[in-house]
């Protein structure tokens, strides 16, 4: 991205002023290498965003942004019903409610490389992975309205996880709002055996060391210790969510013009809050942000069943849930007063900060864990949100390191097989279905996490707790 056509705030925080018809500015947080390496069509996607109806404050693009569909990758905006905000299916995304949990494990390092192998066989049997993957749970019309009704609290009340995996995950597991009536029997036919399933593309489940504590006040809240394994998972709403958005972007597209929305682009195809379509939308979406939370809550718990076969003593608590790819209802303050909006995040992160309200009281005075989840070989990081970062992208933050390079480069660039060997030389166990699938999620693919995760702290969006690196890594 051209520097020039933008102004420099401060080292870690750029402006696009008002152009045309953009109702706000536009807000980029990253250092000037980040931004140069921005591809063109994030400046063109964070100033259409910036066109919409109702958009307060600005649309703001998180250090990891890239090129995504309707919304940049990393974009966040907000909307005001009262003036006449709009909800847009581009601006959540197709894997709605796709999020990353931590699960510490207490173990070592050490411990964990005495099994390693056994353990990833095992797990990659025991979580299907890949495209069109499906699990052994089969919902029946019944189930599948009930757990897109009760998300988490529903897979708890069947005998997956705990109940306190409920205070760590956002919203305590159940989104409100939901409407399983709204969602189509096709989407529902998509995940009917698709429950406690990873998916494709850069979804995973890592175990991971914690090599690096940055932070060792907040890192003992979270219950992180250098030295000692973590997993990850890192999925969303698989079939159904991906549905959601096919079927509501094709119909907000035809509606535009019955509520008179002029689309500069059709991907940013959007309805009125207060509009029919704009009610069915965000029944149908909550009902997918809990299809998410549900899937992650059955896999949490097979991973703690695999890792009970080989550590009986490894306990695996819930860190914590989090989700990007999201719109939710929440109160922020603007202009000195509190309103109600509506914030998207397209691949970022809630971030809310020390004594936020909304968080659990275990976790409360220390500030919302934040999940950056990384690719394979590269390292992932738990931090925290930032104290007064609610003026600051209302409380937001990057969701992974940001792609740097199409999955068609990727796989014209690597090969899966090659890529599988040089990590386990590495010591990183790689499972996967696709060979393909590898080589396009590859390292290289994308930006450097550490530098995004430094842009994050710099800008004052997150604090750095702890530093992860794969051990094990079950890659869709």
């Amino acid at each position: 991205m051209d520097t020039k056509r933008l102004e420099r705030i401060s080292d870690f925080e750029w402006r696009i002023a008002p152009l045309g018809d953009m109702r706000v500015p536009a807000i980029l947080f990253a250092d000037e290498a980040l931004i140069k390496g921005m591809d063109e069509k994030v400046f063109e996607q964070i100033t259409n965003v910036a066109r919409l109806p109702g958009i307060v404050e600005a649309a703001y693009a998180m250090p990891d942004a890239h090129w995504g569909y309707g919304f940049p990758v990393g974009g966040v905006a907000a909307f005001d019903p009262a003036q006449g905000g709009v909800v847009s299916a581009g601006g959540v995304g197709f894997d709605i409610s796709c999020g990353v949990r931590c699960l510490p494990s207490g173990l070592s390092r050490a411990a964990v490389e005495t099994r390693q192998a056994e353990l990833a066989d095992a797990l990659f049997a025991a979580i299907p992975a890949g495209v069109g993957s499906h699990g052994e749970i089969t919902l029946s019309e019944e189930e599948m309205t009930a757990m897109l009704s009760g998300g988490a609290v529903w897979a708890l009340a069947r005998g997956y996880g705990r109940e306190a995996d409920l205070e760590r995950i956002e919203e305590r597991g159940c989104m409100p709002g939901a409407r399983p009536d709204w969602v189509s029997a096709r989407a529902r036919k998509r995940q009917r055996r698709e429950m406690g399933t990873l998916g494709s593309g850069n979804h995973y489940l890592e175990v991971q060391e914690v090599t690096a504590v940055h932070d060792a006040k907040a890192a003992a809240a979270f219950g992180l210790k250098q030295g000692e394994v973590v997993v990850s998972i890192h999925c969303g709403s698989r079939g159904l969510g991906h549905q959601i958005g096919t079927e509501f972007l094709r119909d907000m597209v035809l509606a535009a013009p019955e509520h008179h929305i002029a689309l500069v682009d059709r991907e940013l195809a959007c309805a009125p809050i207060r509009s029919e379509l704009g009610a069915r939308y965000l029944g149908a979406m909550r009902a997918a942000i809990n299809c998410a939370l549900a899937n992650r809550q059955i896999i949490g718990h097979l991973t703690r069943q695999v890792f009970r076969r080989f550590f009986p003593e490894a306990d695996l608590p819930l860190l914590f849930d989090v989700s990007h790819n999201t719109c939710k209802t929440e109160t922020h303050d603007t202009d000195g007063e509190g309103r109600t909006l509506y914030v998207h995040r397209k691949g970022a992160t809630r971030a809310f900060g020390p004594g936020h309200p909304s968080l659990p009281p275990t976790l409360r005075a220390a500030g919302q864990p934040v999940l950056i989840g990384g690719t394979m070989g590269s390292a992932s990081y738990v931090l925290v949100g930032a104290a007064g970062n609610e003026r600051r992208g209302f409380s937001s933050a990057c969701h992974g390191a940001g792609r740097r390079m199409s999955r068609h480069r990727a796989r014209k660039t690597w090969r899966g097989r090659a890529l599988i060997d040089e990590l386990a030389a590495r010591g990183i166990a790689i499972r996967s279905p696709s060979d393909r699938g590898v080589a396009e999620e590859a390292p290289g693919a994308y930006k450097d996490v550490d530098e995004v995760v430094e842009a994050a702290a710099q800008a004052g969006l997150a604090c750095k707790v702890a530093r992860l690196e794969p051990i094990i890594c079950i890659k869709g």
